[in-house]
């Protein structure tokens, strides 16, 4: 994020308060709204059209042959001419928009499998293509990061990018088609198209999501994602977890050092308390994001509900006392989970989400041992059988809405 810095002053914060129903829930693709400068992200390598090359790789997943992940030497892409683009999206018709965001509209295209070329009549692979608006405050920076980071990285709890558009003032990018949208959709919208999510489900997208997290921070140079929220976990077809999203990716600290100092840039409610206060930015700083999505997994609430009393208006603050005491613990538990969870495997997670939260970096754990403590909870028997809609949930079928009991017992969500 540009050169580092011994302090930060109050004009460095710039962060996106993220309210109910916000309007950047994209399905298929993130487009997540915040505001933004000018610095650029720390990246991979510097953007030049040399720097990139034509994919020879297909439409398939590659994960397959990389089930533990990989780092590229240089980014490995497809490069599209924006009429391409403007074919696989039917002219960016209205009818193909799939959300909208600070960056700019997503749409979705259709490209052949295996040539990547656009594709007529709506056939072929679907394909999320992510254009900027010109009026954007996120801008180039963010986009060149994007594909340095994005482009390199190949992990299947990843979102893969699978190409990019620069052409004259068009900067566009293109992702694969994530079906079930993003987690903070199914966590807190309401209707007919959003099931509630059983406490299995939760807890695989909570692996999936740790175990990209666990890459990014294992890699030779670390990265530190920077933005870890709901809404930039997308889900597939099959509700496997892939983070997106990499405007704000950075690099670790090199040489031995404890931290990168930054502008603070992110979303409030999600950033670890040492990061908004001086700047420094820590790998474990993710670690406390990814507490606060456990958070909202256990509880069914969002980080951050002006709707909310004051004292319930921060799920962290409120809900501490909660996590630390047995006795209380079940008054922070999503009402739509009850039955479906052994109350060991509870406070196990309460007690992760309670170290994932301290205040202090270094008594957080790695997000290798988040993986390891979720898995363990994963095998502990749930207390009873889970609602016959759960596992057509898992399969993409659980469409029927919910009854108005069910609806009444959010507690103020």
């Amino acid at each position: 994020m540009g050169n580092c810095a011994s302090a930060i002053d109050s004009s460095s914060f710039f962060f996106f308060f993220k309210r109910p129903n916000s309007n950047d829930n994209i399905p298929g693709m993130s487009a997540s709204k915040r505001t933004t400068s000018s610095t650029t992200t720390g990246r991979l390598s510097t953007l030049s059209d040399s720097t990139f090359m034509p994919s020879t790789v297909s439409g398939v997943s590659t994960d397959d042959a990389y089930p533990d992940g990989q780092i590229l030497e240089s980014p490995n892409l497809r490069i599209f001419t924006f009429a391409e683009l403007k074919n696989a999206t039917k002219n960016f018709r209205t009818d193909t928009v799939l959300g909208e965001g600070g960056f700019g509209k997503v749409y979705k295209g259709w490209v052949d499998e295996k040539t990547m070329n656009p594709s007529k009549s709506s056939t072929g692979i679907v394909v999320a293509v992510k254009k900027l608006n010109p009026e954007s405050v996120q801008g180039t920076e963010q986009w060149e990061s994007e594909v340095n980071f994005l482009g390199r990285i190949s992990h299947p709890n990843l979102v893969k990018l699978l190409g990019y558009c620069k052409d004259n003032d068009e900067l566009l990018l293109v992702y694969e088609f994530m079906a079930k949208g993003s987690l903070e959709n199914h966590l807190f919208r309401r209707g007919a198209v959003y099931e509630p999510l059983p406490w299995s489900l939760r807890l695989k997208i909570l692996i999936g999501a740790a175990r990209g997290l666990a890459f990014l921070h294992s890699s030779e140079r670390q990265i530190i994602y920077r933005d870890f929220k709901a809404s930039n976990i997308l889900l597939d077809s099959n509700f496997n977890a892939k983070l997106s999203d990499f405007g704000l990716a950075k690099h670790g600290p090199d040489g031995g050092l404890s931290h990168v100092t930054t502008r603070v840039m992110g979303t409030y409610g999600y950033a670890a308390p040492e990061y908004v206060a001086t700047g420094h930015l820590y790998v474990k700083s993710d670690v406390y994001g990814f507490g606060v999505v456990l958070l909202e997994m256990l509880s069914g609430l969002r980080a951050l509900d002006p709707s909310r009393p004051s004292g319930k208006l921060n799920l962290v603050d409120w809900a501490k006392p909660l996590l630390a005491d047995r006795r209380k613990l079940s008054q922070l538990m999503d009402s739509r989970l009850e039955g479906q969870y052994h109350s060991r495997g509870a406070l196990q997670a309460a007690q992760l989400t309670l170290k994932c939260l301290s205040g202090e970096p270094k008594n957080r754990p790695s997000m290798k041992e988040v993986v390891e403590a979720l898995e363990k909870i994963e095998s502990i028997k749930t207390k009873s059988r889970e609602p016959r809609n759960s596992s057509s949930l898992v399969r993409g079928q659980g469409n029927s809405p919910r009854s108005n009991s069910s609806r009444t017992s959010s507690r103020g969500r």
